[in-house]
């Protein structure tokens, strides 16, 4: 077998080991019985939300073991395809076996990332809220551009994106948007994207300088009705106001708009669809992911990658660099990762950099030790 083959075959057998470490494979298949005892139960349905959460917890182990046991029984048949086509001096034989070898690789590569979506609420939908920051005129124009990223990037996915505020800038560009991003995984995937965004350009507004512009991203996980977030009544503030913004098919103008205020925690979230009742429904499911995430920020000891790249949208807190003068890159602050395709990044291609976000997690380093390795 070819050197070639065998690293391919090599990382193959690394990724399925990851997923099996992932799902804890040794016990899989007993717990795939428990799961199946419990279905049969007459009374599983006595409570609707914990038998929907059993069902979601079976489906997602029997997916794991199916693409585990599919993964190792091609990689077997194509390995033994090769050894039995050199046995025979079949060229032919090998090379189509060595094919499907390299989109195993492909796939095998892809689900040991999606094995890394582990959390509690990685498969929920995501709010996903942009803010220009340092920049003024810039900073607007800058936050568009993400916000134009990010829909992109997700309808690549076949995500259903839906805006749920839009607050335009003086001059171009936003101030702020917030959408909703429906699809599974949404959230696992755009919580690696939280934190300060930086762009280096040279000025689209006529000044011909190269000027430095900030935005700031914040992913939220949509919390499922069967997580209970006490809201008290007493503690928010609900405003209703006509919402207004940069124009065009997304964009509301209404009376209906809904503000609430968090009073304890000085939260903001709005809603500006046409339905007033939908609108509050909306702004507070917003909410409770809002506080959803600040009791996880509570539970967890360390700092989560999330929250180190907090803080204000300026200089020193940026996670990722987009410079597209004098020269093209974007790199991401925290992993290293970094491409000089700026036009592909910001259509929306970011597998790569939210990927390095999650194997750097796994690995067990934080920002501060990805900014060391510089």
């Amino acid at each position: 077998m070819r050197a070639e083959i065998q690293t391919i075959v090599a990382d193959i057998e690394k990724s399925l080991d990851l997923l099996a470490q992932r799902m804890n494979w040794e016990t899989a298949e007993f717990r795939l019985e428990e799961f199946n005892a419990r279905v049969e139960d007459p009374n599983l349905w006595d409570d609707p939300a914990a038998a929907q959460k059993l069902m979601r917890d079976r489906q997602s182990l029997v997916d794991a073991i199916d693409t585990y046991k599919g993964i190792r029984q091609d990689l077997d048949d194509s390995v033994e395809l090769i050894e039995l086509g050199e046995m025979e001096e079949d060229d032919e034989v090998v090379k189509d076996a060595e094919e499907t070898l390299k989109a195993l690789k492909e796939k095998a590569a892809q689900k040991e990332l999606e094995a890394l979506l582990d959390g509690e609420t990685d498969p929920n939908d995501a709010f996903l809220e942009i803010k220009a920051g340092a920049g003024g005129t810039e900073a607007c124009d800058w936050a568009s551009m993400l916000a134009r990223m990010y829909v992109r990037w997700a309808e690549s996915r076949g995500f259903t994106v839906d805006l749920q505020e839009e607050q335009a800038g003086a001059e171009a560009g936003i101030k702020s948007a917030t959408y909703q991003i429906k699809g599974h995984n949404a959230y696992g995937w755009l919580k690696s994207e939280s934190g300060t965004h930086r762009l280096v350009r040279i000025s689209p507004f006529g000044k011909g300088t190269r000027e430095t512009s900030f935005a700031a991203v914040g992913a939220y996980p949509v919390i499922d009705d069967n997580i209970e977030i006490e809201v008290n009544p007493a503690d928010i503030r609900i405003d209703t106001y006509r919402s207004s913004g940069a124009g065009g098919q997304h964009v509301n103008t209404t009376d209906s708009a809904v503000r609430i205020t968090h009073e304890p925690t000085g939260i903001v979230v709005t809603s500006s669809e046409k339905s007033q009742h939908q609108n509050r429904d909306i702004a507070m499911k917003a909410l409770k992911s809002r506080l959803y995430q600040l009791e996880l920020d509570r539970r967890n000891a360390e700092v989560n990658a999330l929250h180190e790249a907090k803080g204000d949208a300026g200089w020193g807190n940026q996670i990722r660099s987009y410079v597209m003068q004098p020269y093209q890159m974007v790199k991401d602050l925290r992993t290293n990762h970094e491409t000089a395709d700026t036009k592909g990044v910001l259509d929306g291609d970011l597998d790569g950099f939210m990927a390095a976000t999650l194997a750097m997690k796994v690995a067990g380093k934080s920002r501060a030790d990805a900014k060391s390795e510089d």
